[in-house]
């Protein structure tokens, strides 16, 4: 593990359900134990080691240890490049990595925190459904709730993302626009994707296509079940995701416990997109929700130790 700028790196290649090799990455703290996790989904076409590296490195000096993985046919793990084969398999595989770090004698006490970044987010939100009382949060970054109008395929193409997304998954025949000219505000940040080897820059394959429209529609129609705390955050100018629905997603979720932040001027790429006054701004809502949170009691650790007494008296 390498120890830069009072952080700790490490790598590690692990095997998903289908025999799959990815990639995940980590960053802690040098000289701390940590608050609490932070559990980082990536966005479509982007990777954790690099692109994420920025964020991670603020949040790990900030005291949180931070975990990311390489989705299926992203980053640096196998699979074809930005291809999507079923978006069910992403959520598998993240809660398979996501939940062996949870579980580690080391970090059973520490609460656990989803950050996701646009679909990113819909991942996050995915993983909340699967397993609604297992998280302790979550920090939603513009996220893939719904194709913004802008982004999404017209008429025609959704037609042909039905009908020919299972029979040639991989071919790259999606149109759409610059998801990089529309995301990132920085010039040299746009730049600095496009010369990623590790970043998937083609046309969106049909099965992703379609893969990233049924799982922002689930989400879009579920937004009432959402229940555990969360941020969200948007800017007013994305063109990507749609911000409407992240006002929805607040005003309807179920949860007690939610905070919209919404940016004038600022467009889709929150973390690492945006001029460094920008940022600073947005890190630090980040950063103090965190740690709002992260003195909180673990309301999840009680109940599971309550059910835990219950269960021995019981017996």
């Amino acid at each position: 593990m390498a120890t830069e700028d009072e952080v700790n790196y490490g790598e590690e290649y692990v095997w998903n359900s289908r025999g799959m090799k990815l990639f995940t990455c980590q960053w802690l703290p040098a000289n701390q134990s940590p608050k609490a996790l932070i559990l980082m989904c990536h966005g479509y076409a982007m990777e954790c080691s690099i692109t994420m590296k920025s964020t991670a490195t603020r949040l790990a000096k900030a005291g949180y240890a931070v975990y990311g993985i390489d989705y299926e046919g992203h980053g640096k793990s196998e699979g074809i490049p930005g291809l999507v084969t079923n978006f069910n398999f992403v959520i598998s595989d993240c809660t398979q990595h996501f939940t062996s770090i949870c579980e580690k004698a080391e970090n059973k006490k520490k609460m656990r925190f989803l950050l996701g970044e646009s679909m990113g987010g819909a991942v996050a939100l995915h993983l909340h459904r699967k397993k609604p009382d297992y998280w302790d949060g979550a920090i939603l970054v513009a996220p893939m709730c719904k194709i913004s109008e802008e982004m999404k395929p017209n008429p025609v193409m959704i037609g042909i993302l039905s009908a020919l997304s299972r029979i040639v998954p991989s071919w790259r025949i999606a149109a759409s626009p610059d998801i990089i000219d529309a995301a990132f505000k920085v010039p040299q940040v746009r730049q600095e994707v496009r010369e990623n080897r590790y970043c998937y820059k083609g046309k969106p394959r049909l099965r992703t296509a379609y893969e990233l429209m049924r799982a922002s529609n689930q989400i879009e129609q579920s937004l009432h079940e959402v229940s555990l705390p969360f941020l969200v955050l948007h800017g007013e100018e994305d063109k990507v995701t749609d911000k409407a629905v992240s006002k929805q997603l607040y005003e309807v979720a179920a949860s007690s416990d939610k905070t919209l932040k919404l940016y004038p001027t600022m467009w889709h790429g929150l973390l690492y997109g945006e001029p460094p006054e920008n940022l600073q701004i947005v890190f630090s809502d980040i950063i103090t929700w965190l740690d709002q949170k992260s003195n909180y009691a673990n309301s999840r650790l009680e109940k599971e130790l309550k059910e835990q007494h219950e269960h021995l008296v019981k017996a």
